[in-house]
């Protein structure tokens, strides 16, 4: 978690990994064993070895240690989930929330083919589905007195109303809620169960959610490739998976970077990058220099070659 920086549901109002972190005990490449920070909540001394350690997949260093912040569990929560008719009216809806003054504590985006195909994979969790439903938001909202959260559920209702959505389904017991949460976090497994995929983990400011989906569409009507969207909303996080089917082994092999390319180059073209919270590995590396410049990369290739110059440091990954 701590390599990747990762993310979740419920980064959207707490923050990812990163935010967490105040300090990390690091195992460098030559042996020596280091300190990134400080335990204090407040450190402004130095540059930000934590943060930079935080989030760059074992290249740097072996993390050993961590001293985290904590914070309150809430006491209460509410769920809800809302169909749509129209995909690109349900990712309108998530900035017009935030817009509205609701930080929810998740917002999950669900495409119908994601619902579908996890309701068939998963057993014991059933839902009805209207016929002509096309997405589903699901959204949590908590805190620690429930009048407060009533009004905040009242506040996203009239924003969903405002973007055709149909009846809601509000989560009464801890079942229901479980039961929700449970399909929404087996989506990956479904599609998986289904065909050969790739996940692409783009993200962008919220209010561009509903041109990334369209774009992704768009892109995949040109190539031949279905694709099954779901994520967390609420970040902007669209987890694209696209799907191989029928897809030939050749275009699937030397077609399909193409097309991936045109998606990430969208994606930042919006203000947005290559990864969320999956990171870069292997698998995006080929597309890191959409995202950052010639400067910037060998910036980064200055650092690697400072914390590691023998390039032992789970080498080939991350930087072109």
């Amino acid at each position: 978690n701590l390599a990747e920086n990762a993310g979740g549901p419920r980064a959207v109002k707490y923050g990812v990994t990163r935010d967490h972190v105040l300090n990390l005990e690091v195992v460098l490449a030559n042996g020596e064993v280091i300190w990134t920070g400080a335990n204090t909540l407040k450190n402004a001394t130095g540059y930000d070895l934590t943060r930079l350690v935080v989030g760059s997949e074992g290249t740097l260093g072996i993390i050993t240690k961590a001293v985290l912040k904590l914070i309150p569990l809430p006491t209460e929560n509410r769920l809800m989930l809302v169909p749509f008719r129209d995909e690109q009216k349900a990712c309108e809806a998530v900035a017009a929330v935030f817009r509205a003054g609701i930080v929810p504590s998740a917002m999950e985006f669900m495409e119908r083919d994601a619902i579908d195909w996890t309701l068939r994979f998963v057993e014991g969790v059933s839902l009805t589905i209207a016929d002509d439903t096309r997405a589903h938001l699901l959204i949590e909202v908590d805190g620690n007195h429930g009048d407060v959260l009533m009004r905040d559920c009242e506040t996203i209702l009239g924003v969903m109303e405002r973007f055709e959505c149909q009846d809601v389904l509000f989560a009464e017991t801890a079942a229901e809620k479980d039961a929700l949460w449970l399909m929404r976090r087996r989506v990956a497994e479904a599609v998986k169960s289904n065909s050969v995929y790739k996940e692409e983990d783009t993200v962008v400011p919220r209010h561009e959610l509903p041109r990334l989906l369209d774009k992704v569409k768009e892109v995949g009507e040109r190539y031949g490739f279905k694709s099954v969207c779901y994520g967390h909303a609420g970040d902007g996080n669209l987890h694209v998976n696209i799907i191989k089917g029928d897809m030939p082994d050749g275009a699937w092999e030397n077609e399909l970077p193409k097309a991936i390319r045109e998606i990430f180059a969208f994606t930042v073209s919006v203000g947005g990058t290559l990864s969320g919270e999956h990171g870069i590995g292997l698998v995006q590396r080929p597309y890191m220099d959409i995202a950052f410049s010639p400067v910037q990369l060998a910036l980064m290739r200055g650092i690697k070659k400072l914390f590691d110059p023998l390039g032992i440091m789970n080498p080939g990954k991350v930087l072109p």
